[in-house]
């Protein structure tokens, strides 16, 4: 079945096909306030509100119009809101993405240098993107952790496409600035010693 269809059985009273729609939906709204609140004091309530975005949608469930957008769109949005509300109730907390819920792993032949220096990046990337506004960091994390396209990103963060690409283009330069003395130095000093030869 799908979204539409289950949304249909539901609003003619069979509320047992949601729990299918929360099947389908839990992990990625789960992960997507994960990524929003991680490092933060409230990381411990992410499923509290994974749980309220889902009672929330239930409840406005009549007033969902599939023309608008899709039930998924529209599920993010309301994630998104009941995360922020939330962090405007705690005082507009920093959000931070200093360790995801997926610790990288190095194969099991790599070398401890190696695995140190991976984590490393990956910590510093995270960093990164907890330093952007808020409407950049959210896009970015909808594109690259959520893997949306632009036309939901720009549905659920109320943008038009454009500007959630430049919302990504800001936010992917801004990462890029934050990380360039980390990652471009090697490049730079191969050039200079290019140079003089």
């Amino acid at each position: 079945m799908t979204d539409a269809q289950l949304i249909r059985e539901i609003k003619d009273g069979n509320v047992q096909m949601y729990a299918e729609l929360i099947r389908r939906y839990e992990r990625k709204i789960f992960s997507f306030i994960y990524h929003i609140l991680k490092g933060t004091h409230l990381e411990s309530s992410v499923e509290d509100l994974c749980q309220d975005t889902f009672y929330k949608a239930y409840r406005s469930l009549g007033t969902f119009r599939e023309v608008e957008a899709s039930f998924a769109t529209w599920l993010y949005t309301i994630a998104r809101n009941t995360v922020l509300s939330e962090l405007r109730k705690s005082k507009n907390v920093k959000v931070s993405l200093e360790q995801s819920v997926q610790e990288p792993q190095a194969p099991h032949d790599a070398l401890p240098e190696q695995t140190v220096l991976r984590n490393e990046k990956v910590s510093l990337v995270r960093q990164a993107i907890s330093n952007l506004p808020e409407k950049q960091r959210s896009a970015l994390i909808l594109r690259e952790y959520e893997q949306l396209d632009y036309q939901e990103i720009a549905a659920i963060l109320g943008q038009t496409v454009s500007s959630v690409k430049s919302l990504l283009f800001r936010a992917r330069a801004s990462v890029r600035l934050q990380l360039e003395p980390y990652f471009m130095e090697p490049i730079f000093e191969e050039y200079e010693g290019m140079k003089q030869r």
